[in-house]
């Protein structure tokens, strides 16, 4: 047996907190400090924050104020925002990691893998080549190598320059 360890002590906070009966996604658009929440930009009808379980370092989630399941169901001012907000982030995750491409996807439903699937949100992940490490294979686990703070910093700067100071 090895002698050596990797931890990810945010993990077990999630597992063993009690889980709120309330919307995360609509908590977090309006209880704390952004920087707080993670929410590195925040528009007319949609913000852009961190996942605080990423894939990648840099993954973003693209989420409307509204609480809505559907795609279908947007108004066509959100649908806009969402849009642009995905082409900004697109930018932003280039300037800010050299990622090498971008995966952007909507999980809708259970069945489709959605975590939180009362409300709709956008997935927006940097990628590299290689990135699929062992940890992810074998385990199943991630190795992210940023912390939540410098991503942050690094992406709230980013969206500033390319969408101003935002709401």
């Amino acid at each position: 047996m090895s002698d050596k360890y990797l931890y990810s002590p945010w993990r077990l906070d999630y597992i063993l907190s009690e889980k709120p009966g309330d919307c995360i996604l609509c908590r977090y658009q309006d209880l704390g400090s952004d920087e707080e929440n993670l929410i590195v930009w925040r528009g007319k009808t949609c913000y852009a924050m961190l996942n605080r379980y990423p894939y990648n370092n840099g993954h973003i989630m693209l989420v409307p104020y509204q609480h809505l399941k559907n795609l279908s169901d947007l108004p066509p001012e959100t649908l806009a925002e969402l849009g642009v907000l995905a082409q900004k982030s697109e930018q932003a995750l280039h300037n800010a990691y050299r990622c090498e491409g971008i995966n952007i996807g909507l999980n809708l439903g259970k069945a489709a893998g959605a975590g939180v699937d009362e409300h709709l949100h956008v997935h927006v992940v940097p990628r590299w080549s290689g990135d699929n490490n062992f940890m992810s294979v074998v385990n199943g686990e991630r190795v992210i190598p940023e912390d939540f703070r410098t991503s942050f910093v690094r992406l709230r700067e980013e969206f500033q320059k390319l969408m101003g100071k935002g709401e």
